[in-house]
């Protein structure tokens, strides 16, 4: 049995897979310089990840924006529960992302453990929703080749 392939605007797919992943690597580079940070205690570490918390949030607006149309507005009919989750799992993430960037603005001791552990957090959700997806997309396949 062959299902139809979701109609959705080939532009919105393009910008969207091409930007998804870029604030998942800002991200887990900032999980990475909080880790580094945590054992160095070298506040270059820190003042990184702020940085790249904030870049990982600006550019993370766009994709965003596409999926919340896209799930939500346009292509209701063909969206399965599964694109739901991962919606809900990347709000979760960027609010645990922009409380993450408030903790980096304190002062360089007062990031540890909460920067660590909210980064933490952003990195699992995003990833979470990237494996729900994939398992979707790869049964979707498997049924469409039989």
């Amino acid at each position: 049995m062959n299902y139809p392939a979701p109609r959705r605007s080939a532009v919105a797919n393009a910008v969207y897979a091409l930007l998804n992943p870029i604030p998942f690597g800002f991200f887990v580079a900032a999980l990475i310089f909080d880790g580094v940070y945590a054992k160095t205690g070298t506040i270059l570490w820190a003042k990184g990840a702020a940085w790249l918390i904030t870049f990982g949030l600006l550019l993370a607006i766009v994709p965003r924006l596409v999926n919340l149309t896209q799930v939500w507005i346009t292509s209701r009919r063909f969206v399965g529960p599964t694109d739901h989750v991962d919606f809900w799992l990347n709000v979760v993430a960027i609010v645990a992302a922009i409380l993450n960037a408030f903790v980096h603005t304190r002062d360089a001791y007062g990031i540890m453990p909460a920067g660590l552990w909210l980064s933490i957090l952003t990195v699992l959700l995003i990833a979470i929703g990237h494996v729900v997806i994939a398992v979707r997309y790869s049964r979707v396949r498997e049924i469409a080749h039989d």
